[in-house]
């Protein structure tokens, strides 16, 4: 059984909290989490002892963001090994956990490739343990690198596309720390705008149905103290005919081989708004987000979630005569039925540029990205 609980703050001083981190107390290793279905309210961290509870906080948005995924999968299938549980199973659960982000089966699948070579070469369990948690701790790192390449070329080319700065920022879903080892991806490059004295200001769309915008960009943006505006979703419309957008930036859960782009659902309408606008729509992603194995957009299965999500208001904090702690705040007549899909899909003629830490693919073609991740895996090689 898992073993979780949880760790609270009672001030609310700015602290570094990781989203995710490797530790190792004296009744064994651990995987604990930022659990974001608490913020902004409270930083609680959320400790996991074995691949169910690890499925649980991610299947519960616990931890989420695509890059972050990956890293959580790959550090799963270390935990197991370290635990002694079978490698294999835990691989399988974890890397079905959520079935549109691409990433999570990546850190899932390197991670347990560390630990099979490992185990085929030594036949030592605890050195193929090692090897695992090796591959998790190398992905770790590399997606903080990543992160700061992208943020050095998202802003390179919003200078290019909107010279003069003073931009304008519109953003959706969350994609700063909370999703990556690093800084993020598409909030990373508003970051970087800002540091550098050229962000004028950053819309957050709040993200329904689950406010990830709300509760956890606007949590990320006021602790790095940007100008930033809270906006409804469907508010976006106006904000684009008052001519108050610069750029679009998202990040994606998956990019299919021919450039279509799967991200949180909202992402589309933003994307035509962008169009019709002339405003460019750049997304800003890991090169492991690219799925050569998925030729298009109708090939991406999309998540469709539970429809409380929609019918009711989660609010943990906020005491409701007849309902237990922690449920939600109904908003809908009992028995509505809701249609809830996680994420939509951007085809690529709507997208302007995607930004990896490999490089800028603009037009965004079948050919120049493939191009792009072959190059990639060259380097990496």
């Amino acid at each position: 059984m898992a073993d979780q609980y949880a760790q609270f703050r009672e001030d609310n001083r700015p602290t570094e909290i990781p989203a995710l981190r490797w530790d190792e107390p004296p009744e064994g290793p651990v995987l604990v989490l930022l659990d974001q279905t608490r913020l902004p309210a409270e930083e609680v961290e959320l400790v996991c002892t074995d691949a169910p509870a690890l499925v649980a906080a991610i299947r519960s948005l616990a931890v989420r963001g695509a890059p972050l995924l990956g890293i959580a999968g790959a550090y799963g299938v270390a935990l197991a090994a370290a635990r002694g549980f079978d490698v294999d199973d835990a691989a399988v659960t974890l890397g079905q956990a959520r079935p549109t982000a691409v990433n999570l089966a990546v850190g899932v699948r390197r991670a347990q490739g560390a630990y099979r070579a490992e185990l085929a070469g030594s036949g030592d369990r605890e050195q193929a343990a090692a090897a695992a948690l090796a591959a998790a701790r190398a992905l770790h790192r590399e997606d903080a690198e990543a992160s700061a390449r992208m943020a050095v070329r998202g802003l390179a080319l919003l200078d290019e596309l909107l010279p003069g700065g003073g931009h304008r920022v519109l953003t959706h879903c969350n994609t700063g720390s909370l999703v990556s080892g690093g800084e993020g991806t598409a909030f990373a490059v508003a970051l970087a705008a800002h540091r550098a004295g050229r962000l004028r200001r950053l819309w957050v769309d709040e993200t329904r149905p689950l406010l990830q915008g709300a509760r956890l960009t606007a949590y990320e943006a006021a602790r790095s103290g940007m100008a930033y505006t809270l906006l409804t979703d469907n508010a976006a419309g106006s904000l684009f005919a008052a001519g108050e957008v610069d750029a679009v930036l998202i990040g994606a859960d998956r990019i299919a081989a021919d450039g279509s782009v799967a991200n949180k659902v909202g992402s589309y309408p933003l994307a035509v708004l962008a169009r019709y606008h002339h405003v460019p729509f750049i997304v800003v992603a890991p090169v492991t987000t690219v799925d050569p194995d998925t030729p298009d957009g109708a090939s991406i299965e999309v998540e469709q979630r539970a429809g409380h999500e929609v019918t009711e208001i989660a609010a943990p904090q906020v005491p409701v005569a007849g309902m237990e702690a922690g449920g939600g705040i109904p908003v809908a007549p009992l028995g509505t039925q809701a249609y809830n899909p996680a994420f939509d899909v951007t085809p690529p003629e709507l997208v302007t540029a995607i930004v990896t830490e490999a490089g800028v693919v603009s037009p965004v073609t079948a050919e120049a990205l493939a191009e792009l991740c072959d190059r990639s895996r060259r380097v990496t090689i």
